[in-house]
């Protein structure tokens, strides 16, 4: 699944002529394209899709869909460590046998 997440704006800098962020979604750190939304500020929260910011997001309705996304566990399906999940899913198989 892949799902879009508000994030916070931690740090705004350029790449390769590329206006791009460091952005905190609830403690997991990414850098994400600006572009689409080249106004965005330090502080403020969007909607992160594929490593764009889509949309800005007021910060209430950002925490209350970050706290939802934590209780379901999508969160960690949405930015776990791949190898770790391949490995529980060979563990899972193994179990089952």
């Amino acid at each position: 699944m892949c799902l879009a997440v508000p994030g916070r704006v931690t740090e705004i800098g350029e790449r390769d002529g590329t206006r791009m962020a460091v952005m905190d979604f609830g403690g997991v750190v990414k850098d994400v394209c600006l572009e689409y939304l080249p106004d965005l500020e330090v502080g403020e929260y969007a909607i992160v899709h594929v490593g764009f910011a889509l949309q800005r997001l007021d910060e209430e309705s950002a925490r209350r869909t970050l706290r939802l996304f934590e209780e379901l566990g999508l969160l960690q399906e949405e930015f776990g460590d791949p190898w770790e999940a391949a490995g529980a899913a060979g563990v899972a198989e193994e179990v089952e046998r």
